[in-house]
């Protein structure tokens, strides 16, 4: 399996993941990698880029199955409003494509949010930073490579 900038980031600070690799010929959606990757989809994330009214940017990580409620995440990270970032600006904010954004790694650190269903997770699973690529890692070791906060921040 190719090694991604995430795993290599997570092997610089000796954290133990468990990598994932699946077709990637188009973008999946979460629900269908996490249905390849026979996944209860409440402990695979996506990771979102928002845009708040102040023109500030803010990464929200949730399980693949819901729906990010803007307004919970606007009081969430204290904004008056949010919205979801525009696709062509995701690759020059972040350095990730579309499908492939993960919570490590960005090119800037953004304050990240991750839902409150984490809290249920031994583990969670998310993008590897690159389609077809996920790894699995305790919250906790998130953590350490992520500062964020928890909140309920879907629908």
């Amino acid at each position: 399996m190719e090694k991604t900038n995430v795993m290599r980031l997570l092997d610089g600070q000796k954290i133990a993941y468990q990598a994932y690799e699946y077709p990637s010929e188009t973008a999946l959606s979460g629900v269908e990698v996490a249905a390849y990757l026979n996944q209860d989809p409440t402990h695979v994330f996506k990771t979102l880029v928002t845009v708040a009214a102040s023109r500030k940017n803010y990464v929200f990580v949730i399980p693949v199955g819901e729906e990010l409620s803007l307004k919970k995440a606007a009081s969430a990270v204290h904004e008056k409003s949010i919205e979801m970032l525009k696709s062509k600006d995701l690759l020059p904010l972040t350095g990730y494509v579309h499908g492939g954004c993960s919570p490590i790694g960005m090119k800037k650190v953004f304050p990240t949010v991750v839902d409150e269903t984490v809290e249920l997770c031994e583990t969670m699973i998310f993008s590897a930073g690159k389609i077809g690529y996920q790894v699995e890692l305790a919250p906790e070791d998130l953590r350490k490579m992520v500062e964020y906060t928890v909140a309920d921040v879907t629908v």
